[in-house]
């Protein structure tokens, strides 16, 4: 890792060494003709083998493994990804017994790209809807990073009738931006450096998340794996340009803590007790302050990618969790 590289990510970092990774999503796209008139008719959402076309016209991509009568588990992922950084988790899932799906937040991954609505309030609505139109129920719902954003404002929307137990996995609520009633929180200078890196040059900024911070490959003695760091990378890379940089306004901003306040079913925490990019004590452990009865996991020295670098352990974790 050259000097070059380092002194890049101290700009793009606060003091603590943390950035922020998780993000949110959308408003609403145009719709297309068949959306609108689905919307006028009061119809259902459409659906084909892989996608669902929302309310609002926007075509949502996921997947769906295991056998179809396993209980249902919905991973939500963290920007700028997609539903392939759960592949490892969802498939020991599925071998166990569990249907699971992924799918990629609108403007992200194999999803479309509207101009408008990359919002938190839009990323739950989607949710909602991918969940309708699969009708699913006895769901157990997590999100990781942003995905955890998503996750508390479904619920902030739409209460938990379908709900069985919920996860929030190196998540960011309830709040990053740091303000006069969240002190903890991270200054907006730090979000302003990552939406100024994203328009200089948005490989690069990835390329030094995934190579850095994320999965702390910036620490003593790391052994950065180039495999995680290229997935990483060409997951960032097929989201669009300004869903992506509008996410970044979405997961720092959105204030969850009414959201949380909702969360009436077992719900698991984990965090990495040296995550960089969503730090511990303003998200995990605050998370689980605000969250009756939560169950809070923390993992020693683990970094905002525990489910890739810590994948054993955080398997053994969520299925005890699952099964339990």
């Amino acid at each position: 890792m050259n000097t070059a590289n380092l002194s890049r990510r101290n700009v793009l970092f606060n003091s603590a060494g943390a950035v922020a990774a998780a993000v949110a999503l959308p408003l609403a796209a145009l719709g297309t003709a068949e959306a609108q008139a689905a919307v006028a008719k009061g119809g259902p959402v459409s659906k084909t083998a892989s996608t669902i076309t929302t309310r609002d016209g926007v075509e949502i991509y996921y997947k769906d493994w295991g056998p179809r009568n396993g209980q249902p588990v919905i991973l939500s992922h963290g920007w700028p990804l997609s539903s392939d950084s759960w592949e490892s988790a969802a498939f020991f899932l599925a071998n166990n017994g569990f249907r699971v799906i992924t799918h990629d937040r609108r403007g992200h991954g194999r999803s479309s790209q509207p101009w408008e609505g990359n919002d938190m309030d839009h990323y739950a609505d989607d949710l909602a809807q991918l969940i309708e139109a699969l009708n699913l129920n006895n769901i157990i719902l997590a999100g990781f990073s942003t995905g955890g954003g998503e996750v508390a404002r479904y619920v902030g929307r739409y209460g938990t009738k379908r709900i069985a137990k919920l996860g929030l996995i190196s998540a960011v609520p309830p709040l990053m931006l740091k303000t006069a009633d969240n002190p903890g929180g991270l200054p907006i200078e730090v979000f302003d450096g990552i939406r100024a890196a994203s328009v200089k040059d948005r490989g690069q900024l990835y390329l030094d998340l995934a190579s850095g911070p994320f999965y702390n490959y910036n620490r003593p003695g790391a052994k950065p794996s180039q495999g995680i760091i290229q997935a990483w990378y060409s997951q960032g890379m097929q989201g669009g340009f300004k869903n992506t940089y509008d996410s970044i306004k979405a997961f720092s901003e959105t204030d969850f803590r009414d959201d949380l306040k909702k969360f009436d079913k077992p719900t698991l925490v984990i965090h990495g007790e040296d995550d960089q990019i969503v730090p511990i004590d303003a998200a995990g452990r605050a998370s689980a302050k605000i969250v009756k009865h939560a169950k809070l996991i923390t993992y020693p020295g683990a970094p905002h990618g525990l489910t890739d670098t810590h994948k054993d352990k955080f398997h053994a974790d969520f299925l005890a969790f699952a099964k339990s």
